[in-house]
């Protein structure tokens, strides 16, 4: 059973309902409903669904410490990552790539340069044909930076870094001992944004609460316990320096007072100080109930004045706050009502009354993806493949996994969270004109692995991805679509157009036809950019931006373009070979040797390709190709099935391909898609799923960290041949539900409800969601 009612057409029955309810018999609020639902036929109202108890029985609750998965809270800038105290007291508890930091979209810091290296060092000439040679971020290999350390200080410059490590304390600073603490239970009400953390230390009871305000990058801590009057049990705030390390945990402890920390002002009640690093600086305030005390040279210490209670707030700010904080009160109203917004007004899908048993697990992974992507995906910034929980690739964002990360918010009724970080294209415009400009094409040449300064990143792989071009289109198309407000056409309206002058300019004349590249990587990264030609997803992606992007000039009034129109007509078409959609042009005897006894045995023989992403499918399924035939890719994703390496996947092909079966109404397949069970789609009990890489050389047991430089031996969480990258990696979260909104609400085209779920063992009720394109 499928019922689906789009949240405003609940509301707009509702009223009407209500509006005819004293003067006229139910059956003519029947007829309302009738008319609001379905011009064509009745269709049966369900009842609203329970937001508090969809979101309520998918809370989180640990009773001990899982070393993998501290709990996050945030909103969207600031995220803070908790141990079971509730704060940041045991990071040694914890894997090495589960940092307890305290991130923030705008805190960025550049190591000092003094070789004066720009981007100019980290560029080679590299043949275009038809075009001469042009400059790229380009290493051949990772032996390029022995001789040429500019790579390393441009790949590495700005970071990301921590702000702050917050943990309890006792009396004169006295750490607390983990072997002294017992009876822990820790609960994450998702509905109210609040983390509850009790256990007892030494018998004696504590109480952790904490929050992160909704609008305000600060910290809130509430503490209750006999300790805090008989023992000074009190909060300590830190603030490191960087380590050069970077990735995946920047704090650095052994030289934090190597800077500066100075007090800027203090009453009874607030400290605030200036922290600077390098030529980083920013504000912090200390505010609470209790006494604020210097505890070295870049560490305070928190106690209360009386009683068993204290609370503490810690602010953050990127220069001189114009808004005063708060009172502990407002900020826990704030949170509060902020989270009860977020589950209230957005769209939410119910599994509950199916039968098929993967559907609670289904529904959890969805509500609590809904909440990593809006304390991770929600920020001034695009986000970094693992948000603000811990630094890979120094913490900077990869454009191409835009989409996978936030592209859902405008599906599931929450654009706005979508529009915090679509103007920093905006604000970027110029440089990627001028990245145009330097290859001799028109338009707005985006990045791939960037920071907040909008440079290309020196990488063996990064200088030739193409596939963000089109993503400015898809974003701001996916928030006209939420709601086909005229405002966002004018918003976004040259973003959509320069994004599209350089998917119509960078494709290469060859005859009668254009083609993408050379120099080419396509979404799966594993071919020869020197060599690759016409990969079968961006060539559909391209044409579907630049046709979206004349439904845009229609849109405002504006004739299409001829020029645009000819691109559309001349582009090449995508490739195939006996019956079936090829990866990339270049490679014509692909599904040959993928069927090959070697390559189906998983070697990693060279001519092996059938690894990584199969992005070819995305042809029909991330977007609607126009010129797909569904046949074919049937028979393609067949072969997908049979041939590939699946061992070396990663988190965002599974939705993915789930968005391809449903697209070719195998919604069976969809689901079993979401739930492959492969190293790379294990979903832990936070919502976090790990990003785990093929390793040889790994065992059974791996070395981590014991303290006082120490190393000791555990067990491979991902067993033997498998290497554990990240804790986490939130493409996964986003891509799930862009794949189960476009599942539960269909696209263009798609007929009946939830066409992407099978009709038996499935009770799906959605509310709010968008089509998919």
């Amino acid at each position: 059973m499928v019922i689906q009612t789009p949240l405003k057409t609940q509301r707009a029955i509702v009223a009407a309902c209500l509006a005819v309810l004293m003067a006229a018999p139910m059956a003519a609020c029947a007829q309302t409903t009738e008319r609001a639902v379905s011009p064509a036929s009745a269709v049966a109202l369900a009842a609203p669904i329970d937001r508090q108890a969809l979101v309520g029985r998918h809370s989180i609750t640990l009773t001990a410490i899982d070393r993998h998965a501290p709990i996050m809270l945030g909103n969207g800038d600031l995220g803070f990552t908790a141990d079971i105290t509730g704060l940041q007291t045991f990071p040694e508890q914890y894997s090495e790539l589960a940092p307890l930091l305290t991130m923030a979209q705008w805190a960025w810091h550049t190591f000092p340069n003094p070789q004066g290296y720009t981007e100019q060092n980290g560029l080679i000439q590299v043949p275009v044909p038809g075009r001469g040679e042009q400059p790229y971020a380009w290493m051949r290999s990772w032996a390029d930076a022995e001789t040429n350390p500019a790579y390393t200080w441009l790949r590495a410059n700005p970071h990301r870094f921590s702000l702050s490590r917050i943990g309890l304390t006792l009396a004169d600073g006295r750490p607390l001992d983990f072997a002294r603490v017992t009876g822990t239970t820790q609960t994450l009400d998702l509905w109210t944004g609040a983390l509850t953390s009790r256990f007892a230390y030494d018998g004696q009871a504590v109480e952790v609460i904490t929050r992160v305000h909704p609008t305000l990058d600060m910290v809130m801590v509430e503490v209750s316990s006999p300790l805090v009057e008989r023992a000074g049990l009190g909060v300590r705030v830190r603030y490191p320096g960087v380590d050069p390390a970077i990735n995946p945990d920047p704090t650095n402890l052994e030289n934090e007072g190597a800077q500066s920390v100075a007090i800027v002002a203090q009453t009874d009640h607030e400290t605030r100080i200036v922290r600077t690093i390098d030529e980083t600086s920013f504000i912090s305030a200390i505010v609470g109930d209790g006494r604020v005390t210097r505890a070295g040279d870049a560490a305070f210490d928190v106690t209360a004045s009386a009683g068993d209670r204290l609370t503490v707030m810690v602010r953050f700010d990127q220069a001189e706050p114009t808004a005063a904080t708060p009172a502990f009160t407002d900020g826990v109203r704030a949170v509060t009502a902020h989270w009860h917004d977020f589950w209230s007004d957005g769209g939410a899908v119910d599994f509950s009354g199916s039968t098929d048993p993967r559907a609670a697990e289904l529904e959890r992974r969805v509500v609590l993806s809904q909440y990593l992507s809006a304390v991770n995906g929600a920020g001034e910034l695009p986000p970094q493949e693992e948000g603000l929980f811990s630094n890979s690739w120094y913490g900077k964002f990869h454009l191409e996994m835009h989409p996978w990360h936030s592209g859902w918010q405008a599906m599931w009724g929450h654009a706005d969270l979508l529009e915090r970080s679509l103007p920093w294209y905006l604000g970027n415009l110029d440089n990627a004109r001028a990245e145009a400009a330097r290859h001799g094409v028109q338009g707005a040449w985006w990045p791939k692995m960037t920071g907040p300064e909008g440079r290309n990143s020196p990488s063996l792989v990064s200088p030739f991805i193409m596939w963000q071009q089109p993503h400015p289109i898809l974003l701001a198309e996916l928030v006209w679509r939420a709601d086909n407000d005229p405002a966002v056409l004018d918003r976004y309206g040259e973003l959509v157009e320069a994004s599209a002058d350089l998917l119509a300019s960078w494709p290469i004349a060859d005859g009668d036809r254009l083609n993408l590249g050379t120099p080419l990587i396509p979404a799966q990264e594993n071919y020869d950019p020197l060599t690759t030609i016409n990969p079968t997803f961006e060539l559909e992606y391209f044409r579907w931006g630049l046709e979206t992007a004349q439904q845009w000039r229609v849109r405002r009034g504006q004739a299409r373009r001829a020029d645009w129109d000819q691109v559309l007509a001349r582009i090449a078409p995508p490739p195939m070979r006996d019956g079936l959609y090829l990866p990339v042009e270049s490679v014509q005897d692909f599904w040959a040797t993928a069927a090959s006894d070697a390559c189906r045995e998983h070697a990693a023989a060279p001519q092996c390709k059938n690894r990584d992403h199969p992005s070819f499918l995305m042809a029909f399924g991330f977007i609607p190709g126009a010129r797909i035939d569904p046949e074919a890719m049937r028979r393609t994703f067949e072969a997908v099935e049979t041939n590939w390496d699946v061992r070396q996947t990663w988190g965002w092909d599974f939705p993915m391909m789930a968005m391809t079966a449903a697209r070719l109404g195998e919604p069976e397949k969809a689901v079993d898609w979401l739930f492959a069970d492969l190293k790379n789609n294990q979903w832990g009990v936070t919502g976090m799923t790990p990003r785990v890489h093929l390793d040889e050389h790994a065992d059974e047991l791996v070395p981590v960290s014991a303290g006082a430089g120490g190393v000791a031996m555990a067990i491979n969480p991902d067993g033997p041949g498998y290497r554990r990258a990240a804790e986490t990696y939130f493409p996964s979260n986003g891509s799930l539900l862009m794949a189960v909104g476009l599942m539960a609400a269909g696209w263009d085209g798609s007929t009946g409800h939830a066409p992407g779920f099978p009709k038996d063992g499935w009770t799906v009720r959605v509310e709010g969601l968008t089509p998919a394109p």
